[in-house]
């Protein structure tokens, strides 16, 4: 009789913990399946054209400006729960200034899961000299890990709305950081601490009237501001604001 109480509560123990791992599960897959997802717009940058080569696989997005050998590149960590294509009209306007692109597709749309994916795309474009890594929000702060473990294979790197999450203090490499004068969903309070883990060469832009959604084209991000400009002229801006970054650490 003692044996069969026993084993009924092991029984139930067992069952419980079941439930407990399925239902945990659930939420998980429900969590990561409720992402932003990219816009018509966007899906239609991915379109090769005369100027433009779009190459997509399963983790990546390249954009490679033809009739060129870029030497420079940019490695681009998307922001949590948005899907890679969002970033396309950004980039690809961004490959337009004679660099090689690439988007870094995240497992469930978290760079979190895969903040060493530079390293296989860096291996892959050999004939890139000079990596930039860039991240959006999320993106940002994991581009960040992987460049701290990296030094010597970062040329630079750049935070749109986002912040290190790593001491880069001693790091060889310049900083770029942009966010927008409207942006709500960027935690200032983290932002400002981590102003102390930035390298010394560190630049920061404000884009007046921008939020923090419009870097990408997926439609208004919740919790986010209101922006007085478009995504186009915060793209454009923000495009400037890289070329002229990469343009000044090369001079160096």
């Amino acid at each position: 009789m003692e044996k069969n109480r026993k084993f009924s509560w092991i029984r139930k123990v067992l069952i419980g913990l079941a439930i407990s791992i399925m239902i945990a599960a659930g939420a998980f897959f429900w969590y990561v399946n409720d992402y932003y997802q990219a816009t018509v717009e966007a899906v239609e940058a991915l379109q090769s054209d005369e100027s433009i080569t779009v190459t997509e696989t399963d983790d990546t997005i390249t954009f490679t400006p033809n009739g060129k050998d870029p030497e420079e590149g940019v490695i681009f960590y998307p922001g949590g729960k948005v899907e890679a294509e969002a970033y396309a009209p950004l980039l690809r306007s961004l490959a337009e200034a004679d660099l090689l692109v690439v988007i870094a597709k995240m497992p469930f749309h978290l760079a979190v899961f895969d903040a060493d994916a530079a390293e296989a795309i860096m291996e892959q474009e050999v004939s890139v000299q000079d990596w930039y890594l860039a991240g959006h929000s999320l993106g940002g702060v994991m581009a960040s890990s992987f460049a701290a473990n990296q030094t010597d294979r970062v040329d630079g790197l750049i935070f749109l709305a986002s912040y290190p999450s790593n001491d880069l203090t001693d790091a060889p490499f310049s900083a770029l950081s942009i966010y927008g004068s409207e942006d709500e969903v960027l935690s200032r309070e983290s932002y400002d601490k981590a102003q102390a883990k930035l390298p010394d060469d560190y630049t920061e832009i404000v884009l007046d009237g921008g939020n923090h959604g419009q870097f990408g084209d997926y439609g208004l991000q919740e919790g986010d501001g209101t922006a007085t400009i478009s995504a186009l002229q915060q793209q454009q801006q923000t495009v400037e604001a890289i070329t002229a970054f990469i343009g000044n650490s090369h001079q160096q």
